[in-house]
């Protein structure tokens, strides 16, 4: 498969940024489109699914009021504020790429096939890779294999859990067969961390990673550490700060080719 990456993109976590980023709120069109306009390669957005076996954009699995959204309705969904999958990615310019974090559930693992978040979500990501850049994370290797088996031709990133060892997260998503493996910043370390016995660094991990055909993403590295990876290789960050991730881009890449 070609690379899915001009490096270094970034990638706006949940749109603009998790929580209310500028009076917009995370993974609402209106967060969409400000992470677009703001420089963003690509835009995050986090699937759920609904009792009724529709598609909704929230991080969390429950509302704020402990709701469960996969025992809600589209409309209670809508009524709480939040976005249907649909809306959100109409929000989206032309030319801005989707990423799209599958949040499964408990019930994917009983309820009929049809009915799983990935085979809910496999027909959206069949139109959108006709018109855009798409790739699909998830902390579920299930959904991996089910995109990789029903939307072939959508690149797959494992995402491990927070903090996760690097060990872990790169040869795993080898052995998925992935195209990305997707790491938290802190697994990395963060700028200003003490060394850890035993953790690579930075341009080792991303050189092995390469090497074994993999890309690499690291969510979420503020604009130093993501200034930081980029002089490293990594392929893409998701951030919060998407104005400052791009501006610290742009300086390391002026200070480049100042130097050359």
């Amino acid at each position: 498969m070609s690379r899915v990456f001009a490096a270094t993109e970034v990638i706006g976590h949940r749109g603009a940024g998790r929580g209310v980023v500028d009076g917009a709120r995370e993974n609402s069109p209106e967060s969409y489109a400000a992470a677009a306009a703001a420089g963003a390669d690509w835009v995050e957005v986090d699937v759920r699914r609904t009792a009724d076996d529709a598609l909704v954009l929230h991080h969390d699995a429950a509302l704020a009021d402990g709701r469960a959204i996969v025992d809600l309705t589209a409309g209670e969904c809508a009524a709480a504020g939040l976005t249907g999958l649909d809306e959100g990615l109409a929000a989206i310019p032309a030319g801005v790429g989707l990423d799209v974090d599958v949040k499964s559930v408990m019930e994917d693992a009983v309820d009929a096939p049809s009915r799983r978040t990935a085979s809910l979500l496999l027909p959206y990501l069949r139109r959108e890779a006709k018109r855009r850049r798409v790739f699909v994370c998830s902390f579920d290797p299930g959904v991996l294999v089910a995109v990789r088996g029903g939307a072939p031709e959508v690149p797959t990133a494992w995402m491990p859990f927070v903090r996760n060892p690097l060990d872990q997260a790169v040869a795993g998503a080898a052995g998925l067969g992935c195209a990305i493996v997707a790491v938290d910043a802190r697994s990395f370390g963060l700028t200003g961390d003490a060394p850890r016995p035993g953790r690579r660094s930075v341009p080792y991990t991303v050189d092995l990673a390469h090497r074994a055909g993999l890309e690499v993403v690291s969510w979420c590295p503020d604009p130093v550490d993501a200034a930081r990876f980029a002089e490293a290789g990594m392929d893409a960050v998701v951030v919060d700060d998407v104005p400052g991730a791009v501006s610290a881009l742009k300086a390391r890449e002026g200070g480049e080719r100042a130097g050359c």
